[in-house]
């Protein structure tokens, strides 16, 4: 599903939100709406068919059930009231609010073009360092990491950086990002994402022995589950990951680059 951001219609945001459900679980827009508190079951679906509006007073329980946080909810109320405005004032004041918020949180998605990106874990690492390190060299960079990377590796990933435009050269040795965020497409990009993890998740095994336990975070749960509760782990996970970027992007003063891992998989075979 595309970012919200994306969006200026909320009944297609809706719409979208509650296909992209149905695909990997068995929701239904009965459930949808009773989560919600709404008693009649089918006014979302006649929401997102454009049939009713949502208020100033249930936009946010349903942001909530969504899973939207930080600037998605702020988005998301926007979009409703700019979609219900009745003059074109007030719509221009709400349209004007959701371009802000779209423009300070816009997310890149990486398609085939930018295969490259997920090549190596020094690119997306080199795309949070170097805008935080202005006017550093290549070496300097270089013995930011802490991993061993050469000023010659750092320099051949700013060059991608900046000609595949996640880096922006503004002078000599300063760059910024030109997205808050980078995701990679899941139909475009399935081998280059699996070969990151790969790097990412030896990367979280060196972090074991490399850092002490109040530099990092490392825990895992071993538990028996059937597909439905599998469905509502993974979707709690996304909702997770969106809360955790929506705190990152709020940080005003960044001093370090972490990563984060999440990773479910299955220890032992079907059970029938």
């Amino acid at each position: 599903m595309r970012p919200i951001v994306e969006y200026q219609n909320y009944h297609a945001y809706l719409r979208d939100y509650y296909e992209e459900r149905k695909r990997t679980s068995a929701f239904s827009w009965r459930e949808f709406a009773k989560i919600a508190g709404f008693v009649s079951p089918s006014y979302l679906k006649m929401v997102s068919e454009s049939k009713t509006n949502l208020s100033k007073t249930t936009m946010g329980r349903v942001a909530k059930v969504m899973g939207l946080v930080g600037y998605e909810v702020t988005y998301f109320e926007a979009m409703v009231q700019f979609g219900n405005a009745k003059t074109d004032d007030v719509r221009k004041t709400f349209l004007e609010q959701m371009q802000s918020i779209a423009f300070e949180h816009k997310v890149r998605v990486v398609d085939k073009d930018a295969f490259e990106y997920y090549d190596s874990w020094k690119n997306p690492v080199i795309r949070e360092l170097a805008p935080m390190m202005q006017g550093a060299v290549p070496s300097e960079i270089a013995k930011a990491c802490t991993q061993d990377v050469s000023a010659t590796e750092v320099r051949k990933s700013l060059q991608f950086l900046e000609r595949a435009g996640f880096l922006k050269l503004v002078e000599d040795n300063v760059y910024e990002q030109t997205e808050k965020s980078v995701e990679g497409s899941k139909e475009g990009l399935p081998l280059a994402i699996r070969s990151m993890h790969r790097q990412m998740g030896y990367l979280a095994v060196d972090a074991l022995d490399r850092f002490t336990a109040n530099e990092r975070n490392i825990t895992g749960i071993t538990m028996g589950v059937d597909h439905e509760a599998y469905e509502r782990i993974v979707r709690e996970l996304d909702e997770c990951r969106k809360k955790i970027t929506a705190i990152a992007e709020g940080c005003c003063d960044i001093k370090q680059v972490y990563r984060l891992n999440l990773q479910l998989f299955p220890l032992s075979k079907e059970v029938l």
